[in-house]
């Protein structure tokens, strides 16, 4: 009991003047000193500050960087947060290009952003974040660069030597450096059908037989060669031949606007249509539909768009013409040129619906994504 007392003076005695209420924050650190045997509060509060250090320090010095301990055995895992952290949260897997982000932060990899946006499109909703559901579109939403670095960091296995690099250097790393990547024999445009690593090409190479063939057995293999070249090359007489016409007419941007109707069965069928456009003197409008009016589009992962050309104006006679259509001035997606032909009358103005030809499902999801479609049209008028 007296030792209690003993201590209860000391603490007083320390803070002469105090509120009875409680002790001072030297008086409890001289008390817990005395009782414990380790520093006081207040040198506990100089060393967190910066105090007794040593010189003092400079203000206008930056503080010193914290450091976070991880606990034995967590920082193995600390990818493996950051890969949950990090992924997008349609796909659950980590962005490969570019990152968008909702309002509230959540992240989308640029492939499933659009097709979120073409779902909307095609169901006639507002698009909305998977996870927070809140209103997302291209004003709304923005890149995450931070992200998007941070992920580029991030470690990855090659396939092919299963050794682990950060994902901005791997594709060099597949291209160049990497010794199991799977290659070719330079003699492959001569028929030789080896693939194999790229450490065991040099071997190859010297005990290949295609270098020794006759030129009989060479001929044929340069016979298929030569009918794919001569595919791209018909393409492009085809069109410098059409370029060469007296009459030629394009549009500079079309704006194709999604409208939906519903038909006699009241079943939703959905299309795009352009405002009636003047070329060649002639009035036209286009057309365009998804899945070749599927039910229900959003649906379906792959997706497809197939246009029609409509004249509008009255003819006296036959106007016979090829045409064909080009991605706009403004627009990333990928077409490939296809030249098609019709003699457009009163009785037939209109083309049978064509596909559009885009390489794959998501470059038509770019498409559909977008507020309005530009497309560049080539109407060649062919004279007889």
């Amino acid at each position: 009991m007296s030792s209690v007392e003993e201590r209860g003076e000391v603490g007083v005695a320390a803070t002469p003047g105090s509120s009875s209420g409680g002790l001072g924050v030297v008086a409890v650190g001289a008390a817990l000193e005395a009782v414990v045997g380790g520093p006081s509060m207040q040198e506990e509060v100089s060393i967190r500050r910066g105090e007794g250090l040593g010189p003092e320090s400079d203000p206008d010095e930056p503080p010193p960087k914290k450091r976070m301990r991880l606990p034995e055995g967590e920082s193995g895992k600390l990818e493996e947060r950051l890969y949950s952290v990090l992924c997008c949260t349609v796909c659950l897997d980590l962005p490969k290009a570019s990152v968008y982000q909702c309002t509230n932060g959540h992240l989308m990899c640029a492939g499933c952003f659009i097709h979120l946006l073409a779902d909307s499109r095609l169901k006639e909703e507002q698009a909305t974040c998977p996870n927070c559901r809140c209103e997302i579109s291209k004003s709304l939403c923005c890149r995450n660069l931070a992200v998007e670095k941070a992920v580029s960091e991030l470690p990855t296995d090659c396939p092919f030597c299963l050794k682990q690099f950060p994902r901005s250097s791997l594709e060099r790393h597949q291209r160049e450096e990497c010794q199991d990547r799977v290659t070719q024999c330079k003699y492959k445009r001569i028929g030789c059908p080896w693939k194999g690593p790229f450490h065991e090409l040099p071997a190859h190479e010297e005990e290949c037989c295609h270098p020794t063939k006759t030129g009989t057995e060479l001929m044929g293999i340069l016979g298929e060669m030569d009918q794919s070249h001569r595919r791209e090359l018909t393409l492009y007489n085809s069109i410098f031949s059409l370029l060469c016409y007296e009459k030629i007419g394009f549009t500079g941007r079309l704006e194709v606007q999604f409208r939906p109707y519903r038909t006699d069965d009241f079943i939703t069928r959905l299309y795009y249509e352009t405002p009636r456009f003047t070329v060649l003197n002639q009035t036209w409008v286009l057309k365009a539909r998804v899945n070749d009016s599927e039910r229900n589009p959003n649906l379906s992962c792959k997706r497809t768009l197939s246009f029609q050309l409509i004249l509008k104006s009255k003819v006296n006679s036959a106007i016979e013409c090829s045409f064909l259509l080009l991605k706009g001035p403004y627009d990333d997606v990928r077409i490939k040129p296809v030249i098609h032909h019709h003699a457009f009358s009163n009785d037939t103005n209109e083309t049978d619906y064509v596909p559009l030809p885009i390489t794959d499902s998501v470059e038509c999801n770019k498409l559909l994504a977008a507020k309005n479609i530009n497309l560049r049209l080539f109407i060649f008028q062919i004279q007889k």
